[in-house]
């Protein structure tokens, strides 16, 4: 997601000889172990339900501890891990797996003092390809090519209103300029796309990228043909995308949000999608997780709806653990 965001919380400078206690899933402690820095102190690695659980200074929350937890339905797995978090008063640390740290509990964690820190960088290409692949397909009409296939009906993308436009020359607004974001752009680039720029401090974001502040938006949108949603949830981004904002995306523009679900109104999208007003999207986020079953977004014909998974992959698990190590090296001499 856009610019690094750094926590605020307690020191984690480590001053004392006796052993470091890290909480980390039992999955996790055998794969974790051999990459974990040589420290003055012993480390030893606990799980939830440990006698030595409660003497934790720092803890690690892997993408087996969260499952299919959202930030909105915890599951009993997740929550015991959390309930054991709770109830150690010598935390210091926590590290996450993923790129962002909006859940309500690692906000609430920041509140009593935990430093907090999240894996930026694990998932940025994954994510961005997972952006790009959802632009293909609704550039491509994938969604009325699929919908025919299931009918069993041969119907080529011929004719007025079927036939895809050309990528080369289409304008892109990336709103977000992180990791994900510059990715994202590069390779729209590489399409042949214009690509304009949204970010919180307006800063130029490269030559040939036209880069706005948020509060600038309504200047790019009305010749964009793809919005892209890449930025982190805060205060500034909620509610960004306003219905009045999307009333100035031309009829064929297409949305795609691999954010966070509040970073758009989304009853307005649903409105403007159902409406004609917008030509399709590619949503990863959604205002609540699951995606309820009655939501309206599942029967929209020009939507891809994915159940937040835009940044999983099979190698993303390595990279968060190999991330946690080189941070546990600068936590434990008190410089992260």
């Amino acid at each position: 997601m856009e610019e690094d965001r750094r926590a605020s919380g307690r020191s984690g400078t480590v001053s004392d000889t006796a052993p470091l206690h890290i909480l980390c899933s039992e999955r996790e402690a055998p794969l974790l172990a051999p990459l974990l820095p040589t420290l003055e102190r012993a480390i030893k690695l606990c799980h939830p339900g440990d006698e030595i659980a409660a003497h934790i200074e720092a803890a690690f929350i892997s993408r087996d501890v969260t499952g299919r937890s959202t930030k909105f339905e915890i599951m009993p797995d997740t929550e015991r891990f959390y309930t054991a978090l709770r109830a150690a008063p010598n935390l210091q640390w926590l590290h996450v797996h993923s790129a962002g740290i909006d859940r309500d509990f690692y906000q609430q964690q920041q509140q009593r003092g935990v430093r907090v820190t999240a894996s930026h960088g694990a998932s940025d290409a994954v994510v961005a390809q997972s952006a790009l692949t959802g632009l293909l397909a609704l550039a491509r009409k994938l969604p009325q090519i699929l919908q025919a296939q299931q009918q069993h009906s041969w119907e080529p993308l011929l004719g007025e209103g079927k036939t895809p436009r050309d990528l080369q020359g289409q304008h892109a607004v990336v709103v977000g300029w992180g990791g994900i974001g510059q990715r994202i752009g590069q390779l729209l680039q590489v399409l042949g796309l214009e690509v304009s720029v949204a970010r919180h401090s307006g800063e130029p974001a490269g030559p040939d990228l036209r880069t706005v502040r948020y509060d600038q938006l309504h200047e790019v949108l009305p010749t964009a043909s793809w919005l892209i949603l890449a930025c982190p949830l805060t205060d500034a981004t909620r509610g960004l995308i306003s219905a009045d904002l999307l009333t100035l995306l031309p009829a064929h523009a297409c949305v795609i949000n691999v954010a966070r679900g509040h970073v758009i109104d989304e009853p307005a999208l649903v409105h403007a999608l159902q409406d004609g007003r917008l030509g399709g999207a590619f949503l990863d986020v959604f205002y609540h997780e699951p995606l309820p079953a009655d939501s309206p977004i599942w029967g929209l014909k020009n939507v891809i709806a994915s159940p937040h998974s835009a940044g999983f992959s099979d190698g993303n698990a390595a990279r968060v653990r190999q991330i946690f190590a080189n941070k546990l090296q600068l936590w434990a001499q008190g410089s992260l």
